[in-house]
């Protein structure tokens, strides 16, 4: 899939992105997608996953949420992120993904979809979020803030209940959460789907079985193929279900 370098202004300078873009971008424009990477940040497997995406008739719009320290890579990154190495980056990552306040996600999220928005590649109407991990959590917050834009949200091995319930209550979009075997227990998420339920959020929210959290990163030692499979069956029907991809 076409793949281009970005720059994004922001508030507090400019983030560095990429955007995936179907192969026949001639019979465009198509439906945006923001997709949020994991923490580890923008590398190779999140450019496979949008360009997936972007295969089934999507524009896919990735920035480096963490910018304000610097352009991707934030830190370095082996070409797989093992478990022996993972404490070692989670050390170094952690301090600059516990500073990404609420406040600079909305900020940045409004500057993401005027960005998405704009591009002509980019049909006119509502757009999706979707994010991994913390980016999972960062796309809820984008989708709530933003209920005229985002029709759609997918979040996958997120803390999406960090969010809190007063936050999750006033979601608009159409949402898919699918959560890691290893980050909550049926009582949890129960507890999570009970306040999306009275909400009238329109949802689904599963645990995966056996997976662990980051299932669907390639480049590590949780990914599970089954995973990353049942996550496309979850997510494009989503789309399809809110956006209006070409044929």
């Amino acid at each position: 899939m076409p793949i281009k370098m970005l720059q994004i202004p922001n508030p507090d300078g400019l983030a560095d992105a990429f955007a995936a873009f179907p192969e026949d971008n001639d019979n465009g424009p198509y439906p945006g997608v923001l997709m949020y990477p994991d923490g580890f940040g923008i590398r190779p497997v999140l450019r496979d996953l949008a360009g997936e995406l972007a295969a089934h008739g999507y524009c896919v719009l990735v920035p480096n949420f963490l910018y304000r320290h610097g352009p991707s890579p934030v830190v370095d990154l082996p070409e797989h992120i093992g478990e022996a190495a993972r404490p070692a980056i989670m050390e170094r990552l952690m301090p600059l993904i516990m500073a990404h306040t609420a406040e600079q996600t909305l900020s940045d999220s409004a500057a993401y979809l005027d960005f998405l928005t704009a591009r002509p590649e980019v049909a006119d109407g509502p757009v999706a979020v979707t994010g991994y991990c913390i980016g999972g959590l960062l796309a809820t917050r984008t989708a709530v803030a933003h209920p005229g834009r985002v029709a759609a949200l997918a979040a996958f091995h997120a803390p999406v209940g960090a969010a809190g319930p007063d936050t999750l209550q006033r979601l608009t979009a159409r949402a898919h959460f699918g959560h890691a075997e290893s980050d909550l227990t049926p009582e949890t998420l129960g507890e999570l789907n009970q306040i999306l339920d009275d909400a009238g959020v329109d949802h689904t929210s599963e645990i995966y079985p056996g997976t662990v959290h980051g299932f669907t990163m390639s480049d590590t030692d949780a990914f599970d193929s089954e995973g990353l499979h049942r996550h496309w069956d979850r997510l494009l029907p989503l789309l399809a279900g809110t956006l209006t991809p070409k044929d």
